[in-house]
């Protein structure tokens, strides 16, 4: 399964993102992650979530073999309800992402798209390099961003658009806490737990609230807006930049 789920106690489910090597994104990979969100959402026996990755990664981010190749049908990430990364972002139940390897460009929205962020003391990357990459962010993934960083954040994050180590992604605001890795599982758990004891009908209330500005810009989103970013998208330039990276991973 590209996502599997398993209930650790106490209302608290796990979500294992298992897409390896980079557990990246794809259209099959959130179709997975929509259905596992919306099956916890649904059952009253959930009280929150927590999201971690198979492997060294937590998620590598978009497929960049499937998008070098024109094979990529993700589309407009995180741009509409029925997307798993968009019922991610707006379950109504606490999420935390126990970001337990490198997190890249996609990878770190899934993560920003949880309310709480956790990750180990490791030698573990992260970045939202798009721009590097030559790569648009579609309104949703933009969004999710701008909810969970400052300005001062995101204008380093997205425009210097280099990769970092676990002390300055704690600095970016891309995670809460870093712990030690023999208690990285524990500590996430223990804050699942947490949440998950809250009213259930505040929590909710309070996380729409939050976000509501945020996810109106997601839904009301025009047609061009959407069109201009798969323009950029397909350019040569970016095609050319995603090949170079390509190349540069499969050496």
């Amino acid at each position: 399964m590209l996502v599997e789920s398993r209930d650790v106690g106490d209302g608290v489910r796990m979500l294992m993102l298992n897409r390896p090597p980079a557990n990246a994104i794809s259209a099959e990979f959130l179709a997975a992650l929509g259905a596992q969100c919306k099956a916890a959402g649904d059952d009253e026996n959930v009280r929150a979530l927590i999201v971690a990755g198979n492997g060294k990664f937590f998620s590598g981010g978009l497929d960049l073999k499937e998008a070098s190749s024109g094979a990529s049908r993700v589309g407009n990430l995180a741009g509409s309800q029925d997307d798993g990364l968009f019922r991610l972002w707006t379950l109504p139940k606490p999420t935390v992402a126990m970001v337990n390897g490198h997190a890249i460009a996609g990878g770190v929205i899934i993560a920003l798209a949880c309310d709480f962020r956790i990750t180990q003391v490791g030698n573990q990357r992260f970045g939202l390099n798009e721009v590097a990459l030559g790569v648009a962010f579609p309104r949703g993934a933009f969004e999710i961003a701008r909810l969970a960083l400052s300005n001062q954040q995101l204008r380093w994050t997205m425009l210097e658009a280099g990769l970092f180590d676990v002390d300055h992604a704690r600095e970016m605001g891309i995670v809460d806490a870093i712990v030690e890795p023999a208690g990285l599982e524990a500590r996430c758990i223990e804050v699942a737990k947490r949440l998950g004891a809250n009213g259930r009908l505040a929590y909710a209330h309070t996380k729409h609230r939050i976000q509501a500005e945020a996810v109106a810009r997601v839904l009301n989103q025009d047609v061009e807006e959407a069109r201009e970013v798969a323009r950029i998208t397909q350019s040569e330039e970016t095609r050319a930049l995603i090949a170079a990276q390509v190349r540069a991973l499969t050496r």
